[in-house]
């Protein structure tokens, strides 16, 4: 035994050394965590309120939890603000009075390649977009909106029926931009003519913004654009006597293609969806 492991009068110390003291600290620590953890949620019909809010699409679990709190939410008719409250799927959850839906909203973005119907199922037996999603979801996600066949890019599936209100209706003016390659190179006066307006035989379209492709040759062409007519951009050039060889969705909603190839999908952040939802 060390010398400092004794006392004054020469008898054994009962102090211990720092190292000793952590493992005993460390072990009635770990041993009071699990006498104190409470029992594991065996009921799957059971989640917390602010999962079930965040589950509903109107915001974070973290924001759900400041409105929970400013007594923004009720459950079956009472006002409920304590942190941590578990609900059923059966019970009848509002906020702001509004009853939510409780089931996961879920949100994919894919990028959409060549001869691919943007329909849930075709009865010519062509290949469909949803062959390209099958495994992203057990839910059942449809389609916002539709890409042509040969048009590829951006394509957002979801089974929030009012986001996808929100970003199909024209009065929201989704943002959607385009790449386009035309058979020939486009005439500056047909640039000047699509940013002034076209006349079509629905009634005329405004761009938001169109222009050459820089570094590319001016077949070449980015447009913007948030009508949702159908075949709206290959229309607007073939009114102009072009012909669009290739046409591809770079942006839709401020969302980007950016790390997502041909043919894949990821599913949208938190953040992603907030922004979303703020669409105005």
């Amino acid at each position: 035994m060390a010398k400092s492991d004794y006392n004054r009068k020469g008898k054994p110390s009962n102090r211990t050394t720092g190292g000793d003291k952590k493992k005993q600290y460390s072990k009635s620590y770990n041993l009071a965590r699990k006498k104190a953890a409470p029992p594991k949620n065996t009921n799957p019909n059971e989640i917390r309120l602010n999962r079930y809010i965040a589950n509903a699409g109107i915001c974070s679990r973290r924001e759900a939890d400041t409105y929970i709190a400013a007594g923004n939410v009720s459950v079956n008719g009472k006002v409920v603000t304590e942190m941590g409250y578990k609900v059923q799927l059966t019970d009848d959850v509002r906020f702001d009075g509004r009853k939510l839906n409780p089931e996961k909203k879920e949100y994919i973005l894919l990028n959409k390649p060549k001869n691919f119907i943007t329909t849930t199922n075709d009865e010519k037996g062509r290949r469909t977009v949803m062959e390209l999603v099958s495994s992203a979801s057990k839910s059942r996600l449809l389609p916002v909106g539709r890409l042509d066949r040969n048009t590829t890019g951006l394509l957002v599936f979801t089974n929030d029926g009012d986001m996808t209100k929100k970003l199909t209706h024209p009065k929201h003016g989704v943002r959607k931009i385009y790449h386009v390659h035309l058979d020939k190179n486009l005439a500056l006066s047909d640039l000047r003519k699509i940013q002034e307006g076209l006349e079509l035989e629905d009634g005329k379209v405004q761009v938001d913004d169109v222009s050459y492709i820089q570094g590319a040759p001016k077949k070449e062409v980015g447009i913007e654009i948030h009508s949702g007519r159908n075949r709206i951009v290959r229309r607007i050039f073939e009114h102009l006597n072009y012909n669009v060889i290739k046409l591809d969705r770079v942006v839709f909603a401020g969302l980007t293609k950016k790390d997502l190839p041909r043919g894949h999908w990821r599913h949208l952040t938190e953040q992603e969806v907030i922004n979303l939802g703020m669409i105005k």
